[in-house]
């Protein structure tokens, strides 16, 4: 299992903040908010780890990330010269990750509580396909909205204004190499960026999407808001 950390953005929600350093970058507790997307991986004993970044404030990424020694990982770093989207930065990992492979991808700016363990090593024994982690949130029209049927996901929306669900898909996702091909496939959308959640459809129309529910705290935190909410969850104490 290969592990793909998706960095870039340019935190727009954040600023003033991020007008001077990368959102993931910003402190969220005792470290970095990007420093608990690695230990997580790390957790789960992923060795190798790309992390993908954008221009603003690499150099930083450098001096705190480095190698990923003080985590036991390997890290290595791709540049998404502009925001196209998360499937597009995803794109730049396909010579990290070789035919066959699978990977786990975590946007670095979702924090979250839950073990993955069990579902890794699930994904690990199947053939192929994709998995979603799910949470249940109070306004899921703000997410992609998984339409649920007989313990699969036969659509995901995308912001709908009637969600079907009350679960919304987080940035924590799973996929087998083939997700590279799929990408290639997909077009803009209007947004003008390839989205993950056209990635994630694709693999729901054949029934190889599978999902797991996370039922510890999790947080989006590009917002003021969710920001200070996770600074409170994690200050003093260890990501669990």
């Amino acid at each position: 299992m290969r592990g793909v950390i998706l960095a870039g953005g340019t935190g727009t929600r954040l600023r003033p903040l991020t007008n001077i350093v990368n959102k993931h970058l910003l402190p969220v507790g005792n470290y970095p908010m990007i420093h608990y997307a690695i230990e997580k991986m790390a957790s789960l004993g992923i060795e190798h780890i790309l992390l993908v970044i954008g221009k603003q404030s690499a150099g930083l990424y450098t001096e705190y990330v480095g190698s990923g020694q003080q985590w036991g990982v390997n890290i290595s770093y791709k540049i998404q010269e502009q925001a196209g989207g998360i499937a597009e930065a995803l794109a730049l990992a396909e010579d990290f990750v070789s035919p066959g492979e699978k990977m786990l991808v975590i946007l670095g700016d979702n924090l979250f509580m839950d073990d993955l363990t069990d579902a890794v090593n699930e994904f690990e024994r199947i053939a192929n396909g994709a998995h979603v982690f799910l949470k249940q949130v109070p306004d899921p029209k703000r997410y992609g909205v998984p339409v649920l049927n007989k313990g699969r996901i036969a659509i995901i929306e995308e912001k709908p204004e009637q969600p079907q669900s009350d679960y919304c898909v987080t940035g924590i996702y799973m996929y087998d190499s083939k997700v590279f091909e799929i990408i290639r496939t997909i077009e803009p959308s209007v947004r003008g960026e390839l989205e993950i959640t056209d990635v994630n459809n694709v693999y729901a129309a054949t029934g190889q999407l599978t999902y797991s529910i996370l039922s510890g705290w999790w947080l989006d935190a590009g917002t003021h808001a969710s920001l200070q909410q996770a600074a409170v969850l994690l200050t003093g104490r260890d990501q669990e």
